[in-house]
């Protein structure tokens, strides 16, 4: 009887505790949950598991507490910037650019946008249209791991290049890469001299790092007249490349005998110009040879190589170029191949004479009957109508004197005649030279002085800045993150702001001063 009455109060009592526990969860309802969350405690793990937005379930991390997720970004991927609090304005009405940021410790999304055609380069009269530069094309495509694995099992290296040197002193691009790049650049050099068309990377590469290795090989040698600008490789998820495609010209087909004749073409101007006694005489006869033998001709076939213009005698800016700085290593004349933008993509060269170095531009200096406007120019001179772009960046600037204008085209005997210069100067502006900024530092410091001054909400500001050596590294700024390190993130900080948006536009005025004009709203 005891034992029932026992059984009977127990069932009570838990009858009890239960009605109490529905009536506390009634009552706050996050205590339902966290009973919840308790009974799960013991279930298989694979439970937390719960795949991320946009993510394979092998990509995600979980969704538990503190726990990371990584993110796999492929090449060419981007990520999209978040510029919800202002409204997106295109490059068409946006003169160079629309920078939009928040005032966080996390990575910001940033929007650059910046038109080419907006740099402030005006196109002189008479060489329009004399471009037609073809930058790296890489043709690259991702396969999946087993592909991979086969591929990495089966092809080969090819020629390793291994026991190769390059003196730095003719071949500039060789030496921006570093030991891995540098490796990578004596195998496809290798490679390409032995017509080898496919082969495994000899170091781990990406594909953006590839892109930077090909092109400083195909920049240093013009002798590759059978290599197209083109290649392609294939890489891994990771981003990881796994093999490496050479693609090559007709001339491939009977290499020798392209040779032969290329070189022979090559002879006929070193014959020429090695009884000279100067460098600059024989910098001066090789640009004169060209303008005199060559076409400018835009449809031209293999118009990127230097075999176009020596063997077939019609070519673009490339193949002048191209020639023009193999012609000059043969006479040990360090000579290099630069790109950039000239109202189009464009390329020239930039020779080193016994003072330092000088920009040349052959292409150019070939319209009409032929001239010296574009031969043996310093940075200063070229501001107006070159920008370098790329890895060119990187080459020296331009600074010499000794051998500058020593030459005299048929329109310099002419009266100065600077009616076509649309371009407006500092005494039109109002504007003193001496007020110029200098360097990278002073600009930034500028941008900031008035950012502060000028406070919250929208203001707008300028600053005149002088050479385009000082205006590519501050377009570079705005491509980068240097303009937020520079001055920005220090400003924000300092006025307690939460957001930003800049827009800013650039005019090249006469003296090689350009205007900078910034728009901005800080929140």
């Amino acid at each position: 009887m005891k034992i029932i009455k026992t059984i009977l109060y127990g069932t009570l009592v838990f009858f009890i505790l239960c009605c109490g526990v529905i009536v506390l969860c009634a009552v706050k309802p996050e205590t339902s949950t966290r009973i919840a969350n308790a009974l799960k405690l013991n279930e298989n793990e694979d439970y937390a598991l719960s795949p991320v937005p946009g993510k394979t379930p092998e990509q995600s991390m979980g969704n538990t507490e503190n726990q990371g997720i990584t993110d796999v970004i492929l090449p060419e991927e981007t990520e999209e910037s978040d510029l919800s609090d202002y409204e997106t304005v295109s490059p068409v009405s946006v003169p160079v650019s629309n920078i939009s940021g928040q005032n966080t410790d996390e990575t910001q999304n940033t929007d650059v946008q910046i038109d080419p055609a907006t740099y402030g380069i005006i196109v002189p009269p008479g060489v329009e249209g004399r471009s037609g530069y073809q930058p790296v094309q890489d043709e690259s495509s991702e396969i999946d791991d087993e592909e991979a694995e086969e591929i990495q099992n089966e092809l080969g290296f090819g020629e390793t290049g291994d026991g190769l040197t390059f003196d730095l002193w003719f071949y500039p691009y060789y030496a921006m890469l570093d030991e891995t790049g540098q490796h990578l650049y004596r195998q496809i050099y290798a490679n390409a001299l032995a017509l080898n068309e496919s082969f495994a990377p000899i170091e781990d590469i990406s594909v953006s790092g590839l892109r930077d290795v090909f092109a400083a090989v195909y920049n240093d040698h013009p002798e590759l007249f059978w290599m197209e600008t083109a290649y392609a490789c294939k890489f891994k998820r990771s981003g990881e490349c796994v093999e490496i495609d050479l693609q090559f010209n007709s001339t491939s087909g009977n290499l020798s005998q392209s040779k032969s004749t290329f070189e022979s073409k090559v002879k006929e101007i070193t014959d020429g110009a090695q009884g000279l006694e100067s460098n600059y005489e024989k910098e001066k006869y090789v640009h004169d040879s060209l303008v005199a033998n060559i076409d400018y001709v835009s449809s031209a076939p293999m118009n990127q190589s230097a075999y176009s213009a020596l063997v077939n005698g019609k070519t673009v800016c490339a193949g002048y170029a191209r020639a023009f700085q193999y012609i000059l290593q043969q006479l040990g004349i360090p000579c290099y191949y630069c790109t950039g933008y000239a109202g189009e993509s464009h390329a020239w060269n930039i020779v080193a004479l016994e003072d330092g170095y000088y920009n040349v531009d052959v292409t150019w200096d070939d319209a009409g009957s032929g001239t010296y406007e574009y031969f043996n120019k310093s940075d200063w001179e070229y501001a107006g109508n070159h920008l370098r772009q790329e890895l060119s960046v990187n080459l020296p600037p331009c600074n010499g004197e000794v051998y500058r204008n020593l030459e005299v085209s048929s329109d310099d005997n002419k009266e100065d005649d600077d009616s076509t210069d649309l371009r407006r100067s500092l005494e039109e502006l109002g504007l003193n030279a001496d007020a110029s900024l200098k360097t990278l530092d002073e600009y930034y410091n500028d941008c900031y002085e008035k950012l502060k001054a000028n406070g919250k909400g929208r203001s707008s500001f300028h600053n005149v800045i002088s050479g385009q050596m000082l205006f590519n590294s501050v377009y570079s700024g705005y491509q980068t993150d240097g303009y937020r390190k520079g001055y920005m993130d220090k400003a924000m900080s300092d006025l307690e702001a939460e957001s930003f948006r800049i827009d800013w536009s650039i005019e090249e005025l006469k003296g090689g001063y350009y205007l900078i004009t910034h728009d901005v709203t800080i929140q």
